[in-house]
């Protein structure tokens, strides 16, 4: 353990960010494994709404810093594939 009164409160303030992180990473999951659902379904309608909340999510978690922005264009694009490959 630090000694160091800011020290400490870095140590604070980085386990909160670690957790809200995990959480958002997880969130990103779940929307994901929406549109591959949906996907499955064969509801293009459906896939394409979970698509484009799923992007959204991606986005912000980028912008904040959460995931690299090349990471988020990455999973972008294959639910963008996942989508436009149903018939």
């Amino acid at each position: 353990m630090a000694n160091i009164k800011s020290q400490k409160k870095r140590i604070r303030t980085a386990e909160k960010a670690r957790i809200r992180n995990r959480a958002v990473r997880s969130e990103l999951k779940t929307y994901v494994k929406k549109v591959r659902a949906a996907v499955d379904a064969g509801d293009k309608a459906a896939a394409q709404d979970a698509a484009n909340a799923a992007c959204r999510k991606l986005d912000k978690a980028a912008s904040k810093g959460i995931i690299h922005k090349n990471q988020a264009a990455k999973r972008k694009s294959g639910v963008q594939m996942l989508v436009n490959g149903m018939e």
